[in-house]
């Protein structure tokens, strides 16, 4: 993913809400990274505590915050979101330190933003923002969260088209107003499919860094690419209705799922776990259900038969960013401890 930016002279600022992890985050230095987005005054609290100090909250600003965000801004760089004049105000009104300002613009997830087609709206709150010194307005910021809901890669461009379109657009009308910006977006399924970024600056995918089950049905990925599982006891066996019980329920992967072919919930895929980390996905064996700590699985015949009660079996997790909050730490596959800033 650095080097796609690279290629595209893009400014590479990954999302850390993925991994939540200082050592992961070394992994991203060590590959060039300087810059990184966060979700949370919390986290970027953490990550700025382990030396980063360019960070985007992208997550609108939470006005509880603002002792903490004017700590955090004393010390780092710091870029928050907004979307209305009110926050522009009360902003105004409490900041002791600079800050960057990024304008949410919403291009179809419709989750958060100021619509990409209101011109006349977006103008106008860039230009409050202006009004205020302490407020240094940077850019639109972008999540195509919609990609999410797609069913294949050529929908997944699509979507990518249709809002870099939409935004080209925006930024045109801004500089016929002598309001220069840049366009940051985010979301992995487009930033791993696409390879056109003519038009934005800067990329902020997050979930590439370990992907997961929902990332494969969506094209993003292969399986293959998958690069954290879920390690669960077997607790009981019902080889009547060719099921599994683990210790592994919505506390642990959340209660986020993918559709099989036939319309019923996948909570996650199931692996045989092996010294070198696991093997391929076993067919026609998923997680069926979840609840607080039960994960029941549904098995094919003959992995009921070589699964024994006490043995670990691994899950791969629909949504890795959820269930890595959840759990808290890792294991690497030779045994080292990984802690997350929730550990």
């Amino acid at each position: 993913m650095k080097a796609k930016a690279d290629k595209n002279k893009l400014r590479f600022r990954p999302h850390f809400k993925t991994h939540q992890s200082a050592a992961v985050g070394e992994w991203f230095r060590e590959a060039g990274t300087n810059a990184i987005t966060v979700s949370s005054v919390s986290m970027a609290k953490y990550f700025a505590a382990n030396g980063w100090d360019d960070i985007t909250i992208a997550f609108p600003v939470n006005l509880a915050e603002i002792e903490e965000i004017n700590q955090l801004a004393t010390n780092i760089n710091l870029n928050l979101l907004i979307a209305d004049h009110e926050v522009v105000k009360l902003l105004a009104a409490e900041l002791a330190n600079t800050v960057g300002i990024y304008l949410k613009v919403d291009t179809g997830y419709h989750r958060s933003g100021i619509l990409v087609e209101y011109n006349s709206d977006i103008l106008k709150l860039i230009l409050n923002v202006q009004d205020f010194p302490l407020l240094q307005f940077k850019g639109l910021l972008v999540h195509n969260g919609h990609t999410y809901k797609t069913k294949s890669r050529q929908e997944i461009k699509t979507i990518h088209q249709n809002s870099l379109e939409k935004l080209v657009h925006l930024k045109k009308y801004l500089q016929n107003n002598q309001i220069d910006c840049e366009i940051s977006m985010g979301d992995t399924p487009t930033m791993s499919v696409i390879e056109n970024f003519d038009g934005i600056d800067e990329i902020r995918p997050g979930n590439f860094v370990f992907y997961d089950v929902m990332q494969v049905a969506l094209g993003a990925c292969m399986a293959d690419d998958i690069a954290v599982a879920m390690a669960c006891p077997v607790v009981a066996k019902h080889m009547g209705r060719k099921e599994i019980v683990i210790y592994g329920g919505a506390i642990h992967l959340s209660k986020d799922f993918i559709q099989g072919d036939d319309g019923s919930p996948i909570y996650g895929k199931i692996v045989l776990l092996n010294e070198n980390g696991w093997g391929n996905v076993v067919p026609e064996t998923y997680v069926k259900s979840v609840s607080q700590e039960h994960g029941i699985i549904k098995v094919n015949a003959d992995f009921i038969d070589k699964v024994m009660i006490g043995d670990f079996i691994g899950v791969l997790p629909v949504h890795s960013c959820l269930a890595v909050n959840l759990m808290r730490e890792y294991y690497t596959l030779n045994g080292e401890k990984i802690e997350t800033m929730n550990s």
